[in-house]
């Protein structure tokens, strides 16, 4: 007995096709051997006729053979297709899952740079304001510093005077300071009616202790020896009087 030349686990199960192929060869080959031949020239009665096997020639047979297996490689061709046709579905499928799945992970990557750039560009944004705040400080801190020498007095006293409505420019109050002082803050006048009455002028602006009270600007010193202090008050007693220390050109 021949033995089993197919390999146990690798047998392809039979199709829908293959099977349907395989029945009509069996049928085929059955009604074959069935038929018998008889001679030409034999006579039969009725039911003799009706009772024989209808008789096939050795050509008839074959071609029945050969249609069966024609219809048996078609069967197999058609399976082969419908598998091919399967494999290449798949292979689609694949690929389309593939494409999904690369577009998926670029767009990631891409949301993910773009919150990088962004969270970088707040953090550049932070920092300049930072730096920006930093020097804006340092400017403020320089713009309150002066000098300690009468350009520096000056200067001081005219930003207070402008924050507190005070009119004088700077050429208006170093002409009254050299005129009454010649800019020595502690400048005393011994002679005049003043200092015969007991207040005699102080400061640069030679200024009576009353009308330094009368018209001291707060956030300056309470002494007449301080030059801020001083001019301060003297520029606010003589806009009351003359409108600016700019309109004072003699003693006042």
């Amino acid at each position: 007995m021949p033995k089993n030349s197919t390999t146990p686990g690798h047998s392809r199960a039979l199709t829908k096709r293959h099977k349907i192929a395989i029945a009509g060869v069996a049928t085929l080959g059955a009604a074959a051997v069935a038929f018998t031949a008889v001679p030409g020239n034999a006579q039969t009665t009725t039911s003799e006729a009706a009772a024989a096997p209808a008789a096939y020639s050795s050509e008839q047979l074959k071609g029945l053979r050969a249609s069966a297996s024609e219809q048996l490689a078609e069967a197999s061709l058609q399976g082969k297709a419908a598998e091919a046709k399967e494999k290449a579905a798949a292979a689609a499928r694949a690929k389309a899952d593939a494409k999904a799945k690369a577009e998926a992970a670029a767009k990631k990557k891409a949301a993910e740079a773009a919150a990088a750039k962004k969270a970088a560009a707040e953090r550049k944004a932070k920092e300049a304001a930072s730096r920006s705040a930093q020097r804006t400080k340092v400017k403020a801190v320089a713009a309150k510093t002066y000098s300690n020498n009468l350009d520096g007095w000056i200067k001081e006293s005219l930003d207070i005077m402008k924050s507190k409505g005070i009119p004088g420019t700077y050429n208006g109050l170093y002409r009254n300071i050299m005129r009454e002082s010649s800019g020595n803050p502690n400048a005393i006048n011994g002679w005049d009616v003043n200092a015969i009455n007991g207040t005699p002028s102080i400061g640069l602006l030679q200024v009576i202790k009353p009308t330094f009270n009368a018209y001291h600007v707060a956030g300056t010193a309470w002494s007449q020896y301080d030059p801020v202090a001083n001019i301060t008050a003297a520029a606010n007693y003589a806009a009351d009087k003359y409108g600016s220390i700019d309109n004072v050109n003699g003693a006042y």
